[in-house]
């Protein structure tokens, strides 16, 4: 929220389609960065944090784990505002038994931890490709192209060290995971979705 790239409205369809007794947000709910930049807030983002407010009063537990885009909500670990609360991380016990570590990631990305220049820069990079991609979405349906394809995706395939980069990511997590003693880790931060077995850890980001 708060940033050109949201999918505010899908975010409601699917909020709306779906019941549940708990929520977890992992991070980057609320891009603070890009608030800091252009005041960008559409009524589409109210109507999102409406809807999660209404879901949390009526009994739904929600789960706030703040990721470097909303870290100023770190200041907050801890604290509970009705029914959602702010933590740093959590276990889940899920249906089967299994356990699974909760995180947003950046604590296990080395730019964002040893600089944070280099995250700003790389930040505007990637919404720079985002509206790219919206001008290039709109030349493909014109053409009569279908699919949904991603100039950010395509980016992070080509561009030299970046599957490395995301390799050392995801390794770093499962390693995480292993010190934990759980089953898996859920994770977000790099934009890259994945379900993968690494070694005795099942390593999911909701991307």
């Amino acid at each position: 929220l708060g940033s050109r790239a949201c999918q505010a409205v899908r975010l409601l369809e699917f909020l709306r389609q779906y019941e549940c007794e708990t929520i977890f947000l992992l991070g980057d709910i609320v891009d603070f960065w890009s608030l800091k930049r252009v005041v960008h807030w559409p009524a589409s983002h109210n109507t999102v944090v409406q809807k999660v407010l209404r879901l949390a009063r009526r009994g739904v537990r929600i789960f706030y784990i703040p990721g470097n885009h909303d870290e100023a909500l770190r200041d907050y670990l801890g604290a509970s505002f009705g029914n959602i609360r702010v933590k740093r991380d959590h276990v889940h016990v899920a249906a089967d038994g299994k356990r699974y570590a909760l995180l947003h990631g950046d604590q296990y990305d080395q730019v964002t931890t040893c600089g944070r220049w280099i995250s700003v820069l790389g930040d505007v990079s990637y919404n720079l490709l985002v509206d790219l991609n919206q001008a290039l979405s709109w030349a493909r349906r014109k053409l009569g192209a279908s699919g949904h394809w991603s100039l950010a995706d395509y980016a992070k395939r080509k561009v030299q060290g970046a599957a490395t980069f995301i390799s050392g990511f995801e390794q770093a997590l499962a390693r995480h995971a292993t010190t934990l003693g759980v089953d898996g880790v859920i994770c977000g931060h790099i934009h890259t979705p994945a379900l993968k077995q690494l070694d005795d850890i099942l390593y999911l980001n909701c991307g």
